[in-house]
């Protein structure tokens, strides 16, 4: 007679430029791609989905874990996901005060950029506002959400300012 299946479970793994940040199973994941949030399953179709700055959820049993991501790419394939990103941060990680900071700091250079201010600088903002208001989210004290839209309002058309992030904050010079 045999004994009773385990439930499959989800590997989900979190790889920044520095190594893997986090190794965890759960029963369920939620990712924010650039497409808008999706769910992860046992059993998922294989997918590879661009993402952008967010906030990853994923639970065990009655758990709920929250992480904030920057930009990336998440692979899913045999009951794994994969996430590749810039940015990583824990809860107990986000100081709120340089979060706060970062973004006022960001978005005052944002608003002072001209209309005819190079594409690539514009990108270069937006990203740096959207990860300080993730910290922000994943903190518990989300800027409104009109902050963001009005900076992003230039770039509709242009589904991906991923290429113009900033480099991490330890990363090594490129040669």
């Amino acid at each position: 007679m045999a004994g009773p299946q385990m439930a499959k479970r989800i590997q989900l793994e979190v790889t920044t430029p520095e190594g893997v940040k986090l190794a965890a199973e759960a029963d369920e994941v939620t990712l924010p791609s650039v497409q808008g949030e999706f769910g992860v399953l046992p059993e998922h179709r294989p997918l590879l989905a661009g993402l952008r700055s967010g906030i990853v959820s994923y639970s065990s049993g009655k758990d709920v874990e929250v992480v904030a991501i920057g930009p990336g790419f998440a692979r899913v394939a045999e009951d794994k996901v994969s996430i590749l990103t810039v940015h990583f941060m824990k809860k107990a990680d986000v100081d709120p005060i340089v979060a706060r900071k970062d973004l006022k700091e960001n978005e005052e250079e944002l608003t002072a950029l001209g209309e005819g201010a190079p594409e690539e600088a514009r990108l270069r903002l937006v990203a740096a506002v959207r990860w300080a208001a993730v910290r922000l989210e994943l903190y518990g004290d989300p800027p409104p959400p009109t902050m963001l839209l009005g900076h992003e309002a230039p770039l509709i058309g242009h589904e991906d300012y991923t290429s113009a992030l900033p480099e991490p904050d330890n990363a090594e010079p490129a040669i």
